[in-house]
């Protein structure tokens, strides 16, 4: 199937576009707030690092197996950055896919995560037709797992010690939503 250019997707509140380098400046806050990095892979990015990320974000082609894509979330109303959804199709099975998510620390508690959630699966249901998403998530991170369960996805798997991160193994959970299920809760 072929997938479209991806432009720019709305919500209600919030704009998912490409990056530009004029994010730079909040991509940078969040990135290096160690709160927000606690429960992700990285601890801190560079100012090398994050235009490096952003360049490399300008050329990417949404829904290409194998690839991540990064949506840049922004506030509808301002077009100022407050966080990324990232959206992998798999390589080895297209038609399944992985999403992760990051807010700013100011942006949280508001319902922009529960937004993004849903317009990047319904952009993975509906657009590239995926049968199944997932997301794995810190056992630690209790908002972010009962933000998966919000959105209807459900708890599969509990990972004992299935992740290094910051010097120490940790337990992680998966959640997944199959195509039906979204068209399901979608009514």
């Amino acid at each position: 199937m072929a997938v479209p250019e991806f432009h720019a997707l709305e919500t209600p509140r919030l704009r998912f576009r490409r990056f530009t380098i004029a994010d730079l400046p909040a991509f940078l806050a969040y990135r290096n707030d160690l709160e927000i990095a606690r429960y992700q892979s990285w601890e801190h990015t560079t100012e090398p690092e994050a235009r490096a990320f952003i360049v490399e974000q300008l050329h990417a082609r949404l829904g290409t197996p194998g690839s991540w894509f990064q949506f840049a979330i922004a506030l509808k109303s301002t077009d100022a950055l407050i966080g990324d959804c990232m959206l992998h199709v798999r390589d080895d099975d297209p038609r399944q896919g992985e999403i992760g998510y990051t807010l700013a620390r100011d942006q949280q508690g508001q319902g922009y995560a529960t937004e993004a959630i849903r317009a990047v699966l319904a952009y993975a249901f509906e657009t590239l037709s995926l049968h199944r998403v997932i997301a794995t998530v810190d056992c630690r991170n209790a908002p972010s797992f009962r933000l998966l369960e919000r959105v209807g996805m459900r708890r599969e798997g509990h990972f004992l010690q299935h992740a290094w991160y910051k010097g120490e193994w940790c337990d992680e959970y998966l959640y997944a939503m199959l195509r039906s299920e979204w068209r399901e809760g979608e009514r």
